[in-house]
């Protein structure tokens, strides 16, 4: 079936850099879409960035532009998520998601702290 998996969360101090990590499976990865959701506590999700099927094409919300960078691996099936310059509001916990699929991976959380 259709899945999606994170990895690569963890503790990193203001204005440190974290790359998290999306696999896909059960669908042809190279055709579709993907994004990165996260949601900080107490917040509604929000979309953080996305990619076209052939990564030609990217979005990125206001408050991560010039910080993060979504890119993706069609021949490994992955799509990740390169955050420098990170602030504590960027904690939260973050979500790759298919689009065309409406499948959630599990999250991995981030957390920005000293």
């Amino acid at each position: 079936q259709v899945q999606v998996v994170e990895s690569g969360g963890g503790l990193v101090q203001p204005g440190g850099s974290l790359r998290i990590t999306c696999v896909a499976s059960g669908f042809v990865f190279r055709f579709h879409a993907m994004a990165w959701y996260r949601q900080a506590p107490g917040k509604a999700r929000e979309l953080v960035a996305s990619t076209s099927a052939d990564g030609a094409t990217t979005n990125y919300a206001d408050s991560v532009k010039g910080r993060f960078t979504i890119s993706r691996d069609n021949d490994r099936m992955r799509t990740y998520l390169q955050m420098d310059s990170l602030r504590p509001e960027d904690t939260g916990v973050y979500y790759c998601y298919v689009p065309r699929h409406n499948t959630w991976g599990q999250g991995t959380p981030v957390t920005v702290s000293y």
